[in-house]
């Protein structure tokens, strides 16, 4: 084992805010369960990520019990759980220390955010040496408003503003800023190819 899936913040809190209407991936938990189960065939280890804003009352205090992993998404018997406050996994946590207590030399990232929390850790990671896969459709995200948009709007209002960067072109950024520089860009298919529909005599026979 020398590679570990890093799933990042793919917790219950964003499906409490407002924008989550606008979210690139509605189906990021069962991407990143995707990923997990091919990540635990190739004996891979799998590290679970959870994002805590304490005292702040919103959805990512973890007096609001949201911050656990998504319906469908559980850790497995010795998959760590940690905890950060920063927006990358390292700041804030012991990862560097796991990772290099189980001889990782390979990080394999997806999640929320995929320009923040995601993009930060890779690009963290990369500066410590490790070589870093970055499955961006296995990451979710959500428009952004333009720096010097009124706050407080309404999110149809929001998604109205031509000066709202896409939830496409947020992703695209990310990809160009990572590739060749940070990361390897990658796709679910490509870790955790799907299995194609069964044929022939086999397939009649099922049901």
């Amino acid at each position: 084992m020398n590679r570990a899936l890093l799933v990042i913040d793919v917790q219950e809190s964003f499906r409490r805010r407002p924008n989550w209407a606008a979210v690139s991936a509605p189906d990021i938990a069962g991407r990143a369960a995707r990923l997990v189960a091919a990540a635990r065939a190739a004996g891979d280890l799998v590290v679970w990520v959870l994002h805590a804003e304490p005292g702040t009352g919103g959805p990512f205090d973890p007096d609001l019990g949201h911050v656990r992993l998504m319906d469908g998404l559980a850790p497995g018997v010795g998959e760590p759980v940690l905890t950060k406050t920063s927006r990358n996994a390292f700041t804030t946590t012991g990862l560097a220390q796991l990772l290099t207590s189980r001889g990782i030399g390979e990080v394999v990232v997806c999640g929320i955010q995929t320009e923040q929390c995601c993009e930060t850790t890779a690009r963290l990671a990369a500066d410590l040496g490790y070589r870093v896969t970055f499955v961006t459709d296995a990451t979710a995200t959500f428009p952004i408003e333009h720096r010097d948009a009124p706050p407080g709007r309404p999110l149809q209002e929001i998604l109205a503003d031509p000066a709202t960067l896409p939830a496409d072109q947020v992703i695209a950024r990310t990809e160009y800023a990572l590739a060749g520089r940070f990361a390897t860009i990658a796709s679910l298919d490509d870790l955790a190819p799907a299995q194609a529909p069964a044929t022939g005599p086999e397939a009649a026979a099922v049901g």
